[in-house]
């Protein structure tokens, strides 16, 4: 490799920690759950049999421990797809560089990552309490502007299906990513499944009202009347779209499983969402404790 990467560029504490996250690279296990929430961290980690270690700074709260021989990290991501480029950019920065030479490394690592969040469903068939693992992230976000990523036959047929459906859309410049396909057929092999939106917010992106008017209306309608072959437009949130083409573009798997918490169409908002969430965080830590 041999490019010394600036101190600018990557930026490492005076303890040897990566700049946001605050993690040495030993720190890091090879599986990680990503949550948005900083609370929802121990929820996670209160079912590992041990916890080795437990830091943080600003919204970015980690825990590192084992379920049975399997080691596996937490992070708090908070919310957003800002801040899944810099979580994505220093996990990888933990795996593959050698922060001593400020060089790649030779042999890189390709972690699984398992985002476990909330999200809103918009299609009437997909009750509150509902566990989906997004097959595709559908960015409607700025992200992916500035990075290169290429995309398979399927990401292009129904990203040119989408941009077809919605180019009376001004200003947005969508991109798709598929689920990493082994994460999808074992973490996820339980669960729902479809295209997930990610929004750049959580009001008016997201098709809500409250007093600032919506400058695209009926945009729930619009999403969940969209289908490719059998892909349909399930549910929005903030965060899977980025969590998808970063990782693809960093060389990692990753799989965003979401707990659904509204019905967008149908109006309603689950009556204990705290249980939904408890859900989808046991059915993924199972998931994981049976691989290999």
């Amino acid at each position: 490799m041999g490019n010394k990467i600036s101190e600018a560029d990557l930026i490492i504490n005076q303890d040897g920690s990566i700049y946001h996250l605050n993690l040495l690279p030993e720190d890091l296990a090879e599986t990680v759950i990503t949550v948005g929430d900083p609370d929802r961290v121990s929820e996670v980690s209160k079912h590992f049999d041990s916890i080795e270690l437990k830091k943080g700074k600003r919204e970015f709260i980690t825990h590192t421990g084992y379920l049975g021989k399997k080691r596996i990290t937490v992070i708090s991501t908070g919310i957003g797809t800002d801040n899944i480029d810099i979580v994505f950019n220093e996990l990888d920065a933990l795996a593959n560089i050698d922060f001593d030479k400020r060089e790649v490394k030779k042999d890189l690592t390709s972690l699984d990552i398992i985002r476990i969040g909330t999200s809103g469903a918009i299609q009437p068939d997909i009750p509150m309490g509902t566990i989906l693992a997004s097959s595709f992230g559908l960015g409607l976000d700025a992200l992916m502007q500035y990075y290169i990523h290429e995309l398979s036959g399927d990401e292009h047929s129904i990203l040119d299906a989408f941009k077809s459906r919605f180019s009376h859309i001004k200003g947005i410049n969508p991109y798709l990513t598929a689920a990493d396909n082994t994460l999808l057929n074992t973490i996820g092999s339980e669960m729902a499944k479809g295209i997930t939106v990610t929004a750049p917010g959580f009001y008016a992106p997201q098709g809500r009202q409250v007093r600032a008017k919506n400058a695209v209306p009926d945009f729930i309608n619009l999403l969940n009347n969209f289908q490719h072959g059998n892909n349909r437009i399930t549910n929005l949130e903030m965060e899977t779209a980025g969590i998808y083409a970063l990782a693809k573009a960093l060389g990692h798997k990753a799989l965003s499983v979401n707990a659904i918490l509204a019905s967008r169409v149908n109006f309603e908002f689950s009556k204990n969402p705290a249980a939904v969430v408890d859900k989808a965080i046991k059915m993924v830590l199972e998931k994981i404790s049976k691989q290999k």
